[in-house]
């Protein structure tokens, strides 16, 4: 079965950083993976995208200040995440998309919640 669980999730302060990782098991061949969060009484949106080969997008408030990786060898995403505002504040979801035989298969975390406030 695939499971993806999120860590680094957390309270800091107006301009501090932080780091979430994705760990993803029961997953095998190419597939891409995002950052989404969702805060209270919003829509959730795309943060930031990985392909399988690196090739990275973000959404417009957060460019300049966070930066996805990730480690195919350990399965693992990242989400490094500086010069935090508390309009970050929300709950991250750790996502992946797969395509096997021209079927999409889509799987999401349970999330790691952010709290940026003083």
């Amino acid at each position: 079965q695939v499971q993806l669980v999120e860590s680094g999730g957390g309270l800091v302060q107006p301009g501090g950083s932080l780091r979430l990782s994705c760990a993803a098991s029961g997953l095998s061949g190419s597939y891409n993976m995002g950052w989404h969060r969702q805060a209270p009484g919003k829509q959730r949106e795309l943060v930031a995208g990985i392909t399988w080969a690196g090739s990275t997008n973000y959404t417009d408030s957060v460019k300049g200040r966070f930066i996805i990786s990730r480690d195919n060898a350990k399965n693992t995403m990242y989400l490094q995440m500086n010069s935090l505002k508390p309009e970050d504040t929300a709950i991250y979801y750790c996502n992946v998309r797969s395509l096997f035989r021209m079927i999409r298969y889509e799987y999401w975390g349970q999330g790691t919640q952010v709290t940026v406030s003083s």
